[in-house]
C-alpha cells in the first residue's frame, strides 16, 4: 500500500474570493489517490519585522513553520502582482525561512498560478528564485500557468474548464511522483 503524502497548500492571495485559492481547492479535489492537500490559512501573519523576533517567532509564524516542517511537500498557487510575487506570499516565505533550521531545505515544492494573459509566469519565476535560495526542491515540469483564470471558474469558485482540469490532474500526478522520489 502506498503511503499517503501530506501536502501543505498555500495560496498567494489572501482575498476571500481568490481564483488562486479556488485553484488550490480544485487541486485538493483532483488529487490522485495517496495525496492529500491541506490548504493552510496564514492570513494572521504579521508583516515581517526582525524586532518581532526578540522573544522568538510570533505564534502564527511558528505554527506555519511547524506545519510545513511536518508536511511531505508544499504546493503554492500564486497570482502575480505588478509582474511579481505578491507581497503577502513573500512575507510568509520570509517568516518561515528564519533561522535556525528553516523547513524549506529539501522540501518538495510545486508551483502553479493563474491571472491574466501570461498566467503568472513572472510571479512564479520569482517564487522559484526565492525557493531555490532556500534549497527547496522545486518540480520544474509540468507547469501550470492559467491565463484568464476568471474564465475557468464559476461564481461559486468551482472549476468549469475541462482543459485546466486535465492539466491540473497531470500536474498533481507528476507532483505526487516528485514527492515520493525525493522522500526516498
Amino acid at each position: 500500500m502506498t503511503q499517503t503524502l501530506d501536502i501543505v497548500g498555500l495560496s498567494g492571495s489572501l482575498r476571500r474570493a481568490s481564483y488562486n485559492s479556488a485553484l488550490l481547492r480544485a487541486a485538493a479535489a483532483l488529487a490522485p489517490e495517496g495525496l492529500t492537500i491541506d490548504i493552510v490559512d496564514w492570513s494572521d501573519l504579521p508583516v515581517y519585522n526582525g524586532d518581532l523576533e526578540t522573544n522568538g517567532l510570533p505564534a502564527p509564524a511558528e505554527a506555519l513553520r511547524g506545519r510545513i516542517r511536518r508536511a511531505d511537500g508544499l504546493l503554492i498557487a500564486t497570482p502575480e502582482y505588478n509582474y511579481g510575487v505578491p507581497g503577502p506570499l513573500k512575507n510568509a516565505i520570509d517568516w518561515v525561512s528564519r533561522p535556525p533550521d528553516h523547513p524549506f531545505a529539501g522540501k518538495p515544492l510545486g508551483i502553479m498560478g493563474g491571472g491574466g494573459g501570461f498566467g503568472t509566469a513572472r510571479g512564479q519565476l520569482q517564487v522559484r528564485q526565492t525557493m531555490a535560495a532556500l534549497n527547496c526542491s522545486t518540480m520544474n515540469k509540468p507547469e501550470v500557468y492559467v491565463s484568464n483564470i476568471w474564465d475557468k471558474f464559476d461564481d461559486a469558485g468551482q472549476l468549469t474548464d475541462d482543459a485546466l482540469r486535465t492539466a491540473l490532474t497531470g500536474f498533481l500526478t507528476a507532483f505526487a511522483a516528485w514527492c515520493r522520489r525525493l522522500k526516498g
